[in-house]
């Protein structure tokens, strides 16, 4: 039996070298410039990797990955797993606009981390040499370009010596509400993980047979958990093959993703709702043509609030390129339980209902567009309860909680953050011993079904009654096309005796700055009609200057704190606020 990644890559090398593990569209287009490794080729590349740190002592050690979109992240963070050592991944400084942001994430992470090695791109290390004198990190750091790690190498390595405890790598959590953490994933946990991956989503031999092993398209960001462990990890598990592309090539054309998936026909593709909005914004009669989605069997949707009006509007705006509803597999997980904790059923729609608490709607349409989306059952060997987490109870089914998870899939802890591990993974119930991790989320159980409705540190208390920001968002985003899908923040501020008052921020065009007023009379129209609140201010802002994490998701604390220091990239003002 397998301990680890690393003795699957050993199988399926022996017993399928020639076969092609993943491809990648170098510009993002199918009939652009592809590259690809085999799997006899990925062995020995990521064993020239572990041998090259064997060699200097490196094991147990962390190792920060710093790799441009491409195949050599892949050789990089197997080969730490080859090694022993800890792979951190981390989002490469790259491009003006993120440069900041992602240089300061990379400096917490060295820091956290106490990295003593940096793998990455020639590129990507080049930049950060050049800017050594500001970067006093860097000092006694080793750093290397993995592409320049010469095949032979590999003769020298040896196989390490692990157990299902050892820790495979350090996933930094998105940081959407507190400071990034380093979950401390062992191998046990991925092997758990990635088994559940396999049955929940039907990634069965007679599947891959089919398919003739062509298992996804991705272009999810790598250094991420749903980009990492889903399209990459589960891919080396089973020996099947995936077709990658860079998510910058995603976001500036959307069709690309959807191309790929004509092209290549894999079983499973997905990512955010907010990628299945982005693709419905561009969904020109001419690329409908020209597409084929019936093999796709699996369209998993996650890591942010999943919407049941994009649900329907996907389904039926695809459904002349063959994509089917059955196909839609909304799941929850998160980077502490490794990934995925629930799922549905192949082939079973989503499961809609109503939430608790939730404002009756004048038809069932709208109804049936604000209901809560079902995001399947626990994996197997994997409890959730509904909590109270101050009185530490498990609540009835139906009523609304903080999900609280148990299983082989829930990591060690955070690393070297003892406080918060005893906080967040060893929660308990009052009348029994089992340890639980605590999420943060919010949800309810219907029928053994989990329902996600918001993040707990989000949840908006208004004149006595509870309010999600993700739904704010959603009325205010659909209520004018000019906004920009997964591109609003919504948060509460304290307006005196009036108490807390919603405030909505919605990035949009700049030149919708002449029908601003317009636009924002819409909003607090459509928040006033859906859900009863009176809106204290709407401010449209620029692309791009909404705070999100590195995986993409709204960091409405950072953004509330903007906006109360008059810090937002206003639409039609000068500089500031």
């Amino acid at each position: 039996m397998a301990r680890s990644l690393v003795d699957l890559l050993t199988t399926h090398a022996s017993q399928q070298p020639e076969r092609t593990a993943y491809r990648y569209l170098v510009t993002g287009d199918c009939d652009g410039e592809i590259q690809d490794i085999s799997y006899g080729r990925l062995a020995r590349r990521s064993r020239a990797v572990a041998a090259w740190l064997q060699e200097r002592g490196l094991a147990g050690s962390r190792a920060l990955l710093l790799y441009p979109p491409g195949l050599e992240f892949i050789s990089g963070y197997l080969g730490c797993l080859s090694a022993g050592v800890v792979a951190v991944p981390g989002l490469p400084p790259q491009g003006r606009s993120q440069n900041h942001r992602a240089l300061t994430r990379m400096k917490r992470l060295i820091a956290d981390a106490d990295a003593k090695v940096i793998l990455g791109g020639r590129e990507v290390l080049a930049a950060l040499a050049a800017q050594a004198e500001h970067l006093p990190e860097l000092d006694g750091i080793t750093c290397v370009a993995t592409e320049d790690i010469p095949d032979e190498a590999a003769d020298s390595w040896r196989e390490p010596d692990l157990t299902a405890d050892s820790v495979a790598f350090l996933q930094y959590t998105s940081g959407s509400t507190s400071a990034p953490r380093g979950v401390m994933v062992t191998h046990g946990n991925l092997l758990d993980n990635q088994r559940a991956i396999t049955e929940r989503m039907g990634h069965t031999p007679d599947t891959l047979a089919e398919y003739e092993h062509e298992l996804f398209v991705s272009w999810l960001p790598v250094y991420h958990d749903m980009g990492l462990i889903g399209p990459v990890l589960n891919t080396v598990h089973l020996g099947a093959t995936a077709t990658l592309f860079s998510p910058l090539h995603f976001l500036q054309r959307p069709a690309r993703w959807l191309t790929a998936l004509s092209r290549y026909r894999p079983h499973t593709s997905g990512g955010p709702n907010f990628a299945y909005e982005l693709c419905l914004k561009h969904a020109t009669p001419e690329l409908l043509d020209g597409l084929d989605l019936g093999r796709w069997k699996v369209a998993f949707n996650g890591a942010e609030p999943v919407r049941a009006a994009t649900l329907r509007r996907f389904t039926e705006t695809f459904a002349p390129a063959g994509f089917r509803r059955e196909a839609l597999y909304p799941c929850y997980g998160l980077a502490e339980a490794t990934l995925i904790v629930t799922g549905g059923s192949v082939d079973t729609p989503p499961t809609l209902a109503a939430a608790p608490g939730s404002r009756p709607h004048v038809g069932a349409a709208d109804a049936a567009d604000a209901a809560a989306v079902g995001s399947g059952r626990p994996i197997p060997g994997t409890t959730v309860v509904i909590a109270d987490p101050e009185r530490r109870e498990e609540l009835p089914e139906g009523e609304v909680g903080e999900i609280w998870v148990s299983g082989a899939g829930v990591a060690k802890g955070y690393w070297r953050n003892a406080l918060a591990t005893r906080e967040t993974f060893r929660a308990t119930l009052k009348d029994r011993p089992d340890r639980f991790l605590r999420t943060g989320d919010l949800g309810f159980l219907r029928e053994g079904e989990l329902f996600v409705t918001g993040r707990l540190k989000d949840l908006m208390v208004i004149d006595g009654r509870n309010h999600y920001p993700q739904d704010l968002e959603l009325s205010a985003e659909m209520s004018h096309g000019a906004l920009r899908p997964g591109c609003t923040a919504a948060f509460s501020v304290d307006g005196g005796v009036e108490g807390e008052q919603p405030v909505i921020v919605a990035e949009t065009a700049p030149d919708a700055a002449a029908d601003s007023e317009r636009i924002t009379e819409v909003i607090r129209s459509a928040i006033g009609e859906a859900h009863g609140l009176a809106v204290r201010d709407v401010v449209l802002v620029h692309p791009g200057t909404i705070p999100k994490t590195s995986s993409g998701k709204i960091q409405r604390h950072a953004s509330r704190a903007a906006y109360l220091a008059d810090a937002l990239a206003v639409v039609g003002a000068p500089a500031a606020r």
